[in-house]
């Protein structure tokens, strides 16, 4: 038996690997290390997200307010033109030379690009420049965020115990809503304190700032965090680390290899996160200038609901490993498809109680996809090209289905004149993703693909092992 300070491996009698024995303190920091990361990205969606009908004015001010939302929306959707990009490169790197070093360069990116908008010149300085720079900023988080999530996913699923891979990874998408709450919350309790007059002349600056500290905080925590053992083990096991520095990825290899999982994969995002995007960064817009809530009413009203969701992830995670992805995953779908069009009748009501039951209705099956699927994708792809695979599936489905959703599911709303069509949308993608979930391979408490098992004992490692050797 063999140590190093991040992990454990029991060589077992096969001559195909060795069972990892992952170490609790390690394991802390890898969920913390990865944890901070997706609240930095989604700080940031959550600040802007939240100052959409604030920076509208500020960037355009001459421009009608039903111009300047949708001109924030479509800056907001800009983010995600690059991410397919950016999942390419980030997850080739990624399986080249290590999940931990990428997540470092992807999570500086992230912070360093939220910190610059805070320092951005307004129209009424430079005119027009100041929109574009705002898009290009924009471009540039969506570039780098290409590679964080996918390279979070694979990293802490690589290193945790198989049995409880579900609750651990679910701290990825707990993260991301925390952030989102986090950033959305800053900005609600600056405009409740000063005002959305002081928000205008300059106040909507602050939260954007505020992420310079926060990602040095961040980046100092990744930094404490060990390569997963699955992918050190690969590259110990290949003799390319000698001559290049990692190993060799060709892409193209790795999309032909799997390209009906990386199918699988589009198909669940754009299920999840077409009700995810618009409960998170299209809801506060739909309240206040749909439905004609007061901005910061509306901000408030969902701000709890967030808190609750983000929350309720691990434990979600916790019951697909007990039960299974699927069956969580089928019951996400069909809550969808059954109780969307009652949710946008809620939201309708006028009443506050409907308002929040309808937010409630749109929230469940969010919560049940998100805390779910971190765990999931990993699983569909070998070591050797997961983050590869991953990066460029999920990020062109997020680039297409995802950070377009606000704008997509405003934009018919709009055009039809019918506040149901939401609905609608939010139904026909969820209808979709039911039926790549019936077709999904089941996972849960498995070895991921082409890997050795991950044990949280020693005992554990002793028991698979002789299992192995009696079947040998």
């Amino acid at each position: 038996m063999t140590r190093n300070p991040g992990h454990t491996a029991f060589n077992g009698p096969l001559e195909t690997g060795s069972i990892t024995v992952v170490k609790r303190r390690q394991l802390r920091r890898t969920v913390l290390g990865t944890f901070v990361g997706n609240v930095m990205e989604w700080y940031d969606v959550g600040v802007f997200g939240y100052l959409i009908v604030t920076l509208g004015p500020v960037f355009l001010p001459e421009a009608d307010p039903a111009t300047q939302v949708v001109f924030m929306l479509g800056t907001f959707a800009s983010t995600y033109i690059l991410r397919p990009l950016g999942g390419l490169f980030f997850g080739w790197l990624g399986d080249k030379i290590g999940r931990k070093r990428v997540l470092f360069i992807t999570l500086t990116l992230v912070a360093g690009a939220t910190f610059a908008i805070g320092l951005l010149p307004t129209y009424a300085v430079i005119g027009v420049v100041g929109s574009i720079l705002l898009v290009l900023l924009k471009m540039v988080q969506g570039f780098s965020a290409g590679g964080e999530f996918t390279g979070a996913v694979a990293f802490i699923s690589e290193s945790s115990p198989d049995k409880k891979r579900g609750f651990y990874a679910a701290f990825l998408d707990a993260g991301s809503y925390l952030g989102f709450a986090l950033g959305a919350g800053i900005v609600t309790a600056l405009q409740v304190i000063f005002g959305q007059q002081a928000m205008l002349d300059g106040l909507w600056r602050a939260p954007f700032l505020i992420a310079g500290p926060v990602g040095l905080i961040a980046i100092y925590l990744r930094l404490r965090v060990e390569e997963s053992p699955q992918f050190t083990a690969l590259l110990k096991q290949s003799s390319a680390r000698a001559t290049t520095g990692g190993l060799r990825v060709n892409p193209l290899r790795a999309f032909a290899e799997n390209w009906r999982a990386m199918l699988m994969v589009i198909v669940l995002v754009a299920a999840a996160n077409s009700a995810g995007y618009a409960f998170t960064s299209y809801m506060p817009t739909y309240l206040s200038t749909v439905l004609e809530h007061d901005a910061v009413q509306s901000n408030l009203i969902s701000l709890p609901l967030l808190l609750l969701m983000a929350c309720s992830m691990p434990f979600v995670g916790m019951l697909s490993d007990r039960v299974g992805r699927k069956p969580v995953l089928f019951a996400a779908s069909i809550w969808v498809i059954v109780l969307s069009v009652p949710a946008f009748a809620l939201l309708g009501s006028g009443s506050l109680g409907g308002t929040v039951s309808g937010l409630a209705l749109i929230g469940v099956p969010v919560a049940l996809y998100m805390g779910t699927l971190a765990s999931t994708y990993p699983a569909l792809f070998p070591t050797n090209s997961r983050t590869t695979n991953l990066g460029v599936s999920y990020n062109i489905s997020i680039a297409i289905f995802g950070g377009t959703a606000p704008l997509v599911i405003d934009a018919l709303i709009r055009a039809t004149g019918n506040e149901f069509a939401a609905a609608f949308y939010l139904i026909g993608m969820s209808v979709v993703g039911l039926v790549a979930v019936i077709i999904l391979r089941e996972s849960a408490r498995q070895p991921l693909k082409g890997s050795e098992p991950n044990v949280e004992t020693e005992r554990e490692a002793h028991i698979l092992n002789a299992e192995r050797s009696g079947r040998g």
